[in-house]
């Protein structure tokens, strides 16, 4: 399912499609905004989203077996509710 599916999906409750999609859109900038301020997104019954924020580690660059430092990088992590399958 695409962002375009849930538009289309939710559009039939909405005046028009454009509204439909500028909700969507608000909903993804706020989560996007809520996860950037560190901040736990947590949507009942689907599940919640957490910034993580790894660590720097050793690696190897496999063409000429240097070992390099891999930089830290932010990554979304998704944890499903209990009740979404059920």
């Amino acid at each position: 399912m695409t962002k375009n599916d849930i538009i289309d999906k939710i559009s039939h409750l909405m005046p028009s499609k454009k509204d439909a999609t500028v909700v969507v859109n608000k909903i993804f900038e706020e989560m996007l905004t809520a996860l950037t301020n560190g901040e736990k997104v947590v949507v009942t019954g689907f599940g919640s989203f957490n910034l993580l924020v790894t660590q720097t580690k050793k690696g190897r660059n496999p063409k000429t077996g240097e070992t390099i430092l891999i930089e830290p990088k932010k990554k979304i992590k998704f944890k499903q509710s209990k009740e979404i399958f059920n």
